[in-house]
């Protein structure tokens, strides 16, 4: 099968022909029908994360279908269709597994960075780490993965916030401004400086004002998410909330943070970062995203075109998502018959 893989850091993807080996214990082995596009994996490419191990296949926003499982799954069975998250898989045992806290995890492996991931026609992932989707279009589920999995984190720890800014309007803030429209909440979009096309599109989705990062908002915040990995926007937002409110920070990983002065962050403003996610997000995200009808915007690529739509994210030229499809062939010819 095909995969787009890197060989070293920085180096453009290739593609490769590659055998997976059979699925062990609790594996499931999927055909990729889609794979969300997400700024992680940018940062995967570009070598910013660490102890990243080359070979290696990104991509960690993944729909699919079983073909086949491990001796040990009960839970999936060929012809089952699945998502396959960032959160490849824990220990189990360690004292934030046994609290809730899974996504801490010392030991975890994460999808399209410490293992394998989506940008391939089939991949293996742990059947206990897949989640169930709602129906539709595999394009237009994969960004919820991880745009929309981790929004919704970043989103609950800004706790009650009835004026949100969202700083970034990409794949996450797309979905979350209107989950917060949902609710009630008036969402102000913070763009790249002159980026016209992403303020039309946050004001298309509810968005009570859109501009530019450069520009003052035109009231005070209760809370702000930065989606955009820019360190020099947490002092922005600091300043553009209210006493007592929050700044959280989305990303995996982000530009070193200017200093500032002591008094933008006193009145018991705060900052915090969101990390990974759980189990329990992602079943409560996705059946939240079909009650409520989300609708991710996304630009369909082919798989060997996953270079150019990397670039297509870090230039700001996407609309919503970038999404990778696999032919339809080429998912399904090994799809066996259900016993």
């Amino acid at each position: 099968m095909k995969a787009m893989r890197l060989t070293a850091s920085g180096a453009a993807l290739a593609p490769v022909e590659i055998t997976l080996p059979a699925p062990q214990q609790h594996q499931v082995q999927i055909a990729v029908e889609a794979c969300g596009v997400c700024r992680t994996d940018l940062h995967v490419r570009d070598g910013e994360l660490p102890d990243l191990r080359y070979p290696l296949t990104p991509g960690h926003e993944v729909v699919g279908t079983v073909i086949a499982a491990g001796p040990a799954v009960t839970s999936l069975r060929p012809g089952d269709r699945v998502g396959v998250p960032w959160l490849a898989h824990t220990c189990g045992e360690c004292a934030y597994c046994r609290s809730g806290h899974e996504n801490l995890c010392r030991e975890a492996r994460f999808t399209g960075y410490t293992q394998d991931g989506g940008y391939a026609q089939q991949l293996l992932a742990d059947a206990r780490y897949c989640l169930p989707l709602p129906a539709g279009p595999a394009a237009e589920l994969a960004p919820l993965l991880c745009a929309g999995l981790i929004g919704y984190r970043a989103y609950r720890a800004a706790g009650v916030a009835p004026t949100l800014g969202l700083y970034g309007f990409g794949a996450a803030a797309h979905l979350i401004a209107q989950l917060a429209r949902h609710e009630g909440r008036r969402v102000l979009a913070f763009t790249r400086p002159g980026d016209e096309r992403a303020q039309r599109f946050a004001l298309s989705l509810g968005a009570v004002w859109a501009g530019g990062s450069d520009q003052r908002a035109p009231e005070l915040l209760d809370a702000a998410i930065l989606f955009a990995p820019v360190g020099e926007l947490i002092p922005v937002a600091l300043q553009a909330v209210r006493p007592g409110g929050r700044v959280v920070c989305a990303g995996i990983h982000m530009s070193d943070v200017p200093g500032f002065p002591y008094r933008l962050l006193w009145d018991e403003r705060s900052v915090s970062s969101v990390a990974n996610l759980t189990r329990r997000d992602g079943e409560e995200f996705l059946a939240l995203a079909a009650g409520l009808g989300l609708k991710c915007t996304v630009e369909r690529f082919a798989l060997e075109d996953a270079e150019r739509a990397l670039e297509r994210l870090r230039s700001g030229q996407l609309t919503g998502a970038a999404v990778l499809e696999m032919p339809r062939a080429a998912s399904v010819a090994t799809l066996p018959a259900p016993p």
